[in-house]
């Protein structure tokens, strides 16, 4: 069987580019046992891989040159030699970007779409929702009445984290790159109040106007700028979960900014940086009990869906320019 596939052809220096990326057509190996054919319908793009792209040792192996690229998709069985998997049965999994695939079934789970929709499953229901639910209650466990600041609030993560730790009983603000962004934040998602980073003159001056108590838990996707203004409004014994530092990821150089360790020291700050695979033993408890909240209205989502195997790229691309609401998606 021919497929279509895209290939890391170069590494990027700085900022990604289209022409880091080749497209080819293949002869796909006939399926074994304890195999499924599958049919990609949803690819998910995320900002961690661009790490990936890079020749550094990390806690993930680097994309290969001349081999594809591979990311979260959902998919659906059209052939199968594997006990339990059935002929239009949807799974999800880490897969390389070809429109069909070869999958041992070992990787692969199951979705059920009565829950949700099948891309959800990327997203809130997926390694999305995971972060959000570990990161924030894990790390930081929030308490009723604490004032939490995330960056990258309308990114796919961020929203989720704040509308968990509203849940939980917190002020939340979100920190996000529009106008149009920021009323979504606090019109759908309950954020308190929300700051536009690439308008506000003076973010530090923002968050203290904002955070009149002070940041008791900051959930941290950027880095930069952004975070040395949040953390230098931080509270006595706050918590600080690094998930993402999206600001830096194209940076050629290593930057050099405020020295945080004394604030940290003197006002006795956690500070963790985690990776949603830490968690894995505890991926069940974390869908079920995301799962729960989706289905009783307590969580709300949204997605940017972009069309065509082709688009891939570009939509991960776009994730660096600001260019998704929520989670960053390709449909086939």
């Amino acid at each position: 069987m021919n497929t279509r596939q895209i290939v890391l052809s170069s590494r990027p220096k700085g900022i990604p580019t289209i022409d880091n990326f080749a497209f080819e057509n293949i002869e796909l190996p006939v399926i074994k046992e304890g195999e499924v054919l599958l049919e990609g319908m949803y690819y998910s793009v995320d900002p961690y891989m661009r790490g990936r792209m890079n020749d550094a040792k990390s806690y993930v192996p680097s994309f290969e040159i001349g081999n594809p690229l591979e990311g979260s998709v959902v998919a659906k069985v059209i052939a199968s030699k594997a006990t339990g998997f059935a002929i239009d049965d949807l799974v999800t999994g880490r897969l390389p970007w070809r429109m069909q695939s070869i999958a041992s079934v070992k990787g692969l789970q199951k979705i059920d779409v009565d829950i949700a929709p099948p891309s959800y499953y990327l997203s809130i229901l997926g390694m999305t929702g995971l972060t959000a639910y570990f990161g924030l209650l894990d790390i930081c466990k929030p308490k009723a009445g604490e004032t939490v600041v995330v960056s990258g609030a309308a990114g796919a993560v961020g929203m989720v984290v704040g509308q968990i730790a509203k849940i939980k009983g917190c002020r939340v603000i979100g920190i996000a790159g529009s106008d149009e962004k920021l009323k979504l934040l606090k019109d759908e998602f309950g954020f308190d109040e929300a700051i536009n980073y690439k308008t506000m003159p003076d973010i530090k001056k923002a968050i203290a106007d904002y955070c009149p108590n002070g940041v008791d838990i900051y959930f941290d996707n950027v880095g930069g700028p952004i975070s040395d203004a949040v953390i230098s409004n931080i509270n006595f014994h706050a918590r600080i979960a690094l998930c993402g530092q999206i600001s830096l990821y194209n940076g050629t150089e290593i930057p050099m900014g405020p020295r945080l360790q004394p604030m940290l020291l003197t006002r006795s700050v956690l500070m963790q940086g985690f990776i949603i695979g830490n968690y894995q033993s505890r991926f069940p408890e974390g869908m079920h009990q995301l799962a729960q909240w989706l289905q009783q209205g307590k969580l709300k989502f949204t997605e940017t869906i972009i069309h065509g195997f082709d688009q891939l790229p570009a939509a991960l691309l776009g994730l660096f320019n600001g260019e998704n609401t929520g989670k960053m998606v390709v449909k086939i």
